[in-house]
């Protein structure tokens, strides 16, 4: 995630990404940092999902259908590598 961040920034796109935690968090603060998130969709013109090898857990599943609900555009990286290794008409 550090890496599309730093790629984005230098592309000029300013970047509203979720905070990583160190270390073990509390139920309570991960509920919070959860809010938080859907917040920094709210604030977003587009979603860029990171995952490596195409996995989306399920609190990242979740972020996506509340983007897609709020009709955020939604993209993922692991589309890029497909399309970067086997070309545009290559799906997973």
């Amino acid at each position: 995630m550090r890496a599309v961040n730093r790629g984005l920034a230098f592309e000029g796109i300013i970047v509203v990404a979720p905070v990583e935690a160190d270390g073990l968090i509390t139920d309570e603060q991960k509920k919070a940092l959860g809010a938080l998130h859907l917040r920094r969709i709210d604030l977003a013109d587009r979603v860029l999902v990171v995952n490596p090898g195409g996995y989306i857990g399920e609190s990242t599943s979740r972020e996506v259908d509340y983007a897609h609900a709020a009709g955020k555009p939604v993209s993922f990286t692991f589309e890029e590598e497909l399309r970067m290794t086997w070309g545009p008409a290559t799906r997973a």
